[in-house]
């Protein structure tokens, strides 16, 4: 009775054992091992097969059994059938067997059985939509890789509850949200151009070494004292800047220019050398337009030289017709525009941002949170607005009181919500005074909201752009030594051949 009811055991799963024991009568083989050792999928031999008993056809229409990643999953076919447009549906509606390979990876005839190379683990929820109506969201599943599954199986987030959804769209969201900020913030410090860039160009190897020194601080040796004397120049520069404005200074002259003019001359003749370089050397010059940091060099030295075009005209003027009011008029608006355009040099710090990872991660954080920033303007200047009408009312009828008008409360309310408080303009009576304190107390409340924000982004941020920078220096560093070495290499193979 044992041995019978083993054998019977033995006989139900799949095994690729060849024959029973010796001991059982027959020796029968199973049905499954008779023919191959592996079973092949595409076994569309059985097609026709007239060992398929007509209770096993009659059983499997009545279910679809779908072999998901090796497990194998039963779904009633009443339940497929509600959904036509999903991919289990569909194949519980198709009778054109030949088809059936177009919505599954593979199909086993003589089991009636649907192979699918995917997930069995997610395909869980899949077979309970179906038997329940209702899809379930994994929360610990990437969204992205749920989408892509739900996708697969014709099914959408329009299935699933709307607590699910909700929670599953926010998490969605933040995931994408990140997934940008990392595009982007590899954006900020990968290599613009590669090598292939330059090949077709004219004197592609010398632009490409000059490309190097100039933009590539970790490229060679030359390229770190270059930088460092790019640096030099603008700190001097604004020093420079800075110390002209001196009335002492200015006692000091050579050739008519005082010692600060003739520093500010090198150090431009310097960044235009810089400069022309760059624009030379790109392989690609709409690109090299468009970059914000080239911007910030054309700024650091165009003012000079539209100065020196002003004050050239200026002086022509003056010696033709010093007498001519017009002329004398058309100058002082000249001397205007100079000053406009001397104070365009405060820019060339922003040169900085070319090697300054903070200064890199603080415009990211500006421009990731611009929306944020844009709120705090609006509230400071609807403070402002309003803390300044309540203060008019309050002082208008009063003898003494600074404010006049609405706009003259406008510097008192801007220096009240910053919290600065210079005492220039304050109100003299009770109720201005309560209208003071309320809007101090706005502007406390104001002025703390986006400092925690702004400061976890920012350090988020700076965080990220030095671990990235370091592992493209780390990988530049053991490229260069590695070509150093096969340079070395080759030069001792071709000294030791020639010996």
């Amino acid at each position: 009775l044992y041995t019978y009811i083993f054998y019977r055991c033995l006989q139900k799963r799949r095994s690729t054992i060849n024959c029973l024991s010796k001991g059982v009568e027959d020796n029968k083989t199973f049905p499954f091992s008779q023919e191959k050792t592996v079973k092949a999928w595409t076994s569309l031999q059985y097609l026709d097969s007239p060992n398929i008993k007509a209770e096993e056809i009659s059983k499997e229409q009545q279910s679809i059994s779908v072999n998901v990643g090796g497990k194998v999953f039963h779904i009633p076919n009443q339940c497929a059938i509600k959904y036509p447009h999903t991919r289990i549906g569909s194949l519980a509606l198709c009778r054109d067997r030949a088809k059936l390979l177009t919505l599954c990876d593979d199909y086993s005839v003589r089991k009636n059985e649907f192979f699918f190379d995917r997930d069995p683990a997610f395909f869980h929820h899949i077979c309970h939509f179906y038997t329940s109506g209702v899809l379930w969201v994994i929360l610990e599943m990437c969204p992205i890789n749920f989408e892509e599954e739900i996708k697969y199986w014709g099914l959408s987030l329009k299935d699933t509850q709307r607590c699910c959804c909700i929670m599953f769209e926010e998490k969605a969201d933040e995931v994408k949200d990140y997934l940008k900020v990392e595009r982007e913030l590899l954006a900020e410090i990968e290599v613009k151009y590669d090598d292939k860039f330059f090949k077709d160009m004219v004197f592609g190897n010398m632009r490409k070494t000059l490309w190097d020194i100039v933009e590539n601080p970790y490229s060679s040796t030359l390229a770190k004292a270059f930088t460092v004397l790019s640096n030099l120049f603008l700190f001097l520069s604004i020093v420079t800047m800075s110390l002209n404005t001196v009335e002492e200074l200015k006692d000091y002259k050579i050739n008519g220019k005082t010692y600060m003019e003739w520093v500010e001359i090198i150090t431009i003749v310097f960044f235009t050398f810089e400069y022309s370089i760059r624009l030379v050397t790109t392989p690609n010059i709409t690109m090299f337009l468009k970059s914000g940091l080239n911007f910030v060099d054309m700024v650091a030295v165009v003012p000079y030289f539209i100065q020196i075009i002003f004050e050239t005209f200026t002086d022509t003027e003056n010696v033709n017709a010093q007498e001519d009011l017009s002329t004398m008029a058309r100058v002082s608006k000249l001397n205007h525009v100079l000053k406009v355009i001397k104070l365009l040099r405060i820019f060339r710090i922003l040169k900085l941002a070319r090697q300054s990872t903070g200064m890199k991660a603080f415009g990211f954080t500006l421009r990731q949170c611009y929306e944020q920033a844009s709120c705090i303007l609006l509230f400071i200047a609807m403070g402002i607005f309003t803390f300044s009408a309540l203060l008019h009312s309050a002082e208008r009828e009063t003898e003494g009181s600074p404010i006049s008008s609405i706009p003259a409360a406008w510097w008192w309310a801007a220096v009240s919500i910053s919290t600065v408080g210079y005492g220039d303009v304050v109100p003299v009576t009770v109720v201005g005074r309560i209208v003071a304190f309320g809007c101090i107390s706005f502007g406390i409340i104001l002025n703390g909201m986006p400092i925690s924000f702004l400061f976890n982004k920012f350090s988020d941020y700076y965080a990220k752009l030095k671990a990235e920078e370091y592992n493209i220096n780390s990988v530049q560093r053991r490229f260069q030594l590695k070509k150093r070495l096969r340079h070395r290499m080759d030069i001792t193979d071709t000294t030791i051949s020639r010996q």
